[in-house]
Formats: C-alpha cells, sequence, structure tokens
C-alpha cells in the first residue's frame, strides 16, 4: 500500500485542514463508495474530509464545509443519479471549481452527459448559473467511472486512490515551484 511521502504529509497537514474533500450525494453513497474511499485514504496517510467522518453536533454546515474546501488540496466529485437534487452537493463542486481546486470526479452509477441542474425553485438565477458552470466544468474533467452492478470494487477504489495521491503530490510540486518564484 502506497503512503504518501513523510515529507508532504507533514506540510500538506499543516498548511491545510485536510488533503481531500470527498464531496458526494449521502444517500447514494455514504456507505460504499463515499465512505470505502475515505479509509482507504486514510490508511494511505492521506487526511480526507467526509462530512459524516469530520462534522459534530453543532458544527455549522457551511462554514464547517466551506472550510473544508478552501483548505484541502484535491477534491473528490462523487457524481450519482441523485447527486444533481442536492444543494449541498452543488454548492460545494462550485466552490471546489471556484477555488481552483483539482477534482477528480468519479461517475457513479451515473454518465456525464445524464447530470443537469434542474431548477426546482430554491434556487436564485445566480445560484443556478454557478452550480450549472460547476457541473458542466466537471463533466469535461477526466474521471473515472463505475458501475455497481458489473464493476470491479477493488479497482475502482484502487484507481481513485492512485488519481488521488498524484494529484496531491502535483498540487506540491506547483507549490513548490511557486515558492521557488518568490
Amino acid at each position: 500500500m502506497q503512503r504518501l511521502p513523510a515529507t508532504l504529509y507533514r506540510k500538506i497537514a499543516r498548511s491545510a485542514s485536510c488533503d481531500v474533500f470527498i464531496n458526494h450525494r449521502c444517500i447514494d453513497t455514504k456507505r460504499n463508495v463515499a465512505g470505502l474511499l475515505y479509509d482507504r485514504l486514510t490508511k494511505l496517510g492521506a487526511s480526507s474530509f467526509l462530512d459524516s467522518m469530520n462534522m459534530k453536533p453543532g458544527d455549522k454546515l457551511f462554514d464547517h464545509i466551506d472550510r473544508g474546501i478552501l483548505r484541502c488540496k484535491v477534491g473528490v466529485a462523487v457524481f450519482s443519479p441523485r447527486y444533481c437534487e442536492s444543494y449541498f452537493c452543488l454548492h460545494e463542486l462550485a466552490l471546489l471549481m471556484e477555488s481552483k481546486k483539482r477534482v477528480i470526479p468519479i461517475f457513479y452509477d451515473i454518465k456525464p452527459s445524464q447530470l443537469m441542474v434542474k431548477d426546482n425553485g430554491t434556487c436564485n438565477a445566480k445560484e443556478l448559473q454557478r452550480f450549472r458552470s460547476a457541473l458542466e466544468e466537471a463533466k469535461y474533467t477526466v474521471g473515472l467511472t463505475f458501475d455497481p452492478v458489473k464493476g470491479d470494487w477493488s479497482k475502482l477504489l484502487k484507481d481513485a486512490s492512485e488519481a488521488v495521491i498524484m494529484n496531491l503530490l502535483e498540487v506540491e510540486e506547483e507549490h513548490k515551484r511557486k515558492q521557488k518564484k518568490y
């Protein structure tokens, strides 16, 4: 099992509240792909933010989640059949994209072309446009696809965790290059 190099992990841990923010629709993915990925990344030495694991009663939802997103290095967006029904999922995705985080999409039991923001009357026009823009950007980002009926769970977890680790390493290298410029 691959682990983050100790020096890289210490640098990331000092500068961020978490390495990875896992954005997902709880009702579809908490007990499978999101929860399993969280466990695997933890075993690999990456600190991850998963709402059910990192929040406690009394936490202010948006404050805690927004802080986790803004302080993370990489985002994982687990798209699922009911993902776009959730204001919270779309808000998190938009914030990840707006803050220029690297986002690894996982299309779980859904094709990118099936993802659409629907106007259900709960969002204003500005929010709808924000969500649609973020979703379009995510749809055109190379990601992983998974069919829960036919797919190999161990391969998905291996591929997803390797993608996260590689992106964490690339983010750290970019950070080092920027530091050298100054």
